[in-house]
């Protein structure tokens, strides 16, 4: 669980990031959770935008995403969601945390 001083440093850091994987009407897919659960472990941060033609709002993508990938949602602000899982062994963002 992240505090607010924990999520208020995330959503800075993830200004600057873009988009990496987008989710589109075909929903989120096992193979698509498990790139965003790699790209985690190398990372611990990503950026995911929900196409419009999408079934899902990006809430309910983030939330899924959330819980195939083992991480958090950060803040989900229009069709974008950042999601964060800290890496123990290797941490980048974490280790201001």
């Amino acid at each position: 669980m992240l505090s607010s001083k924990q999520r208020s440093y995330l959503k800075s850091v993830s200004a600057k990031l873009d988009p990496v994987f987008q989710v589109g009407k075909g929903g989120v897919s096992r193979e698509q959770a498990e790139g965003i659960s790699k790209y985690l472990t190398a990372h611990e941060i990503v950026k995911i935008k929900v196409l419009d033609n999408s079934l899902y709002s990006a809430d309910e993508a983030a939330r899924e995403i959330a819980e195939l990938t083992d991480s958090e949602v950060v803040i989900v602000i229009g069709s974008k969601a950042v999601l964060f899982r800290r890496n123990p062994e290797k941490p980048t963002v974490s280790q201001n945390l």
